[in-house]
């Protein structure tokens, strides 16, 4: 396998300007880290992860360690004050290829950079066939409170459509492994959609996540993205590209079954046992927090200041080594930018968006919404909130396109 040519980027200065540190600590602060390494590619991922074949020797796990402390001793000078870390996400690529000692080491420079709020939650992303229960425990004894394991599906054929290379079983038998080891809160990932599923296959796949006694599900559409394995397959003709009526079909199946376990929707692709159970770390983004993603290609946003690293893990560890910044790129956010973020992030989650958030035009399309069954009668309370219906968790794109106008 060809190894991945290094890009020739440099890293400008990281510095923030005084209007983004104002009221750092009065919103949610959370820590995002990203391991870029996978055993293999999947077919439909389009995420920044690299294999050791692609690597080669230009990085290592323990290149891109060193470098994530570095990057994070960076970001907590750059913060000045920076609260304790509220929530920390380890994602990927696969995680869980560090090994237990390897996860351990990454939550403890979070931990002795940043520090930890009491009752923090700490999340990290788990591939089936790379975890055991010692590992489970490993990470337990470490301070990890979450794990999110990719499920995908339970049908053979499907995953080898999604070039998915865990069997059915495993994880089932994962996240049963990750709860005798004492893990509380446990995700399972599901994707519907990928061609050749039926309706038939949905419902084994539901009826695996309700036996292995998770308390989150997550469940997204199969998005076909430029560039990726799947969309070769599509174009060439060799797979049908998904179909809207079915996504649709299949997510209302989805909803009913889990609604029906007692795993309640609190954000359009997450369902929750309860408030305990749901992502404190993702309800951070929705409500617009701040974060610090560490990590090649990881990005990071602190009052109305979004950024990014650059991509290869090897540019990323060789800037941090010279002292200098692994940030490829910025932009400042304006009051528009803002307002249609806030529209299309809030609108998402079962709390729903305050009218007062909306302009005139926007409490308008409000109530016009409301009145076609897109959004909870509440709304036409002007003390309301925007709140989307069965129907509207369909259309949500469509209706926060009408609210932001």
């Amino acid at each position: 396998m060809a190894v991945v040519p290094v890009p020739d980027v440099s890293g400008p200065p990281a510095g923030l300007p005084a209007t983004a540190l104002e009221g750092l600590g009065t919103r949610p602060f959370g820590v995002y880290v990203h391991v870029p390494f996978c055993a293999t590619r999947c077919g439909y991922c389009d995420f920044n992860t690299y294999t050791a074949g692609e690597l080669g020797s230009a990085a290592s796990p323990r290149s891109w360690l060193d470098a994530l402390r570095r990057e994070l001793e960076l970001g907590a000078e750059i913060l000045g004050s920076a609260p304790a870390a509220e929530t920390v996400f380890v994602g990927g690529g696969t995680p869980s290829l560090l090994g237990p000692d390897g996860l351990a080491e990454v939550l403890d420079g979070v931990r002795s950079v940043f520090g930890l709020a009491p009752g923090a939650e700490v999340s990290t992303e788990s591939n089936p066939e790379s975890t055991s229960p010692e590992f489970f425990a490993g990470i337990r004894d470490a301070g990890y409170t979450r794990v999110s394991l990719g499920m995908q599906s339970a049908a053979p054929h499907v995953l080898r459509i999604l070039d998915r290379v865990h069997t059915p079983g495993r994880p089932v038998d994962a996240a049963r492994e990750a709860r005798a080891a004492g893990f509380e809160h446990v995700n399972l990932d599901v994707i519907y959609g990928t061609p050749g599923e039926r309706t038939g296959d949905l419902r084994a796949s539901l009826e695996a996540v309700l036996a292995a006694g998770v308390d989150h599900v997550s469940a997204y559409a199969l998005i076909v993205e430029e560039g990726t394995a799947l969309a070769r397959r599509v174009r060439r003709g060799e797979l049908p590209a998904p179909d809207d009526d079915v996504l649709a079909a299949d997510y209302e199946l989805i909803d009913s079954v889990l609604s029906g376990a007692g795993l309640r929707w609190y954000e359009v692709s997450n369902w929750a046992r309860d408030e305990a159970a749901r992502c404190r770390h993702n309800l951070g983004y929705w409500r617009g927090g701040d974060w610090w993603g560490a990590g090649p290609g990881a990005h990071s946003h602190v009052g109305g200041v979004r950024w990014w690293n650059v991509k290869h893990p090897a540019k990323y560890a060789g800037l941090l080594a010279e002292g200098r910044s692994p940030e490829a790129d910025r932009e400042v956010l304006t009051g528009a930018d803002r307002y249609l973020e806030r529209i299309m992030l809030e609108l998402r989650v079962s709390e729903g968006l305050p009218l007062s958030a909306l302009d005139g035009g926007g409490v308008a399309q409000a109530r016009a919404a409301a009145a076609e069954g897109l959004l909870e009668e509440s709304v036409l309370d002007s003390r309301g909130r925007a709140v989307l219906t069965d129907r509207g968790r369909l259309l949500a794109d469509g209706v926060v396109r009408r609210l932001a106008g």
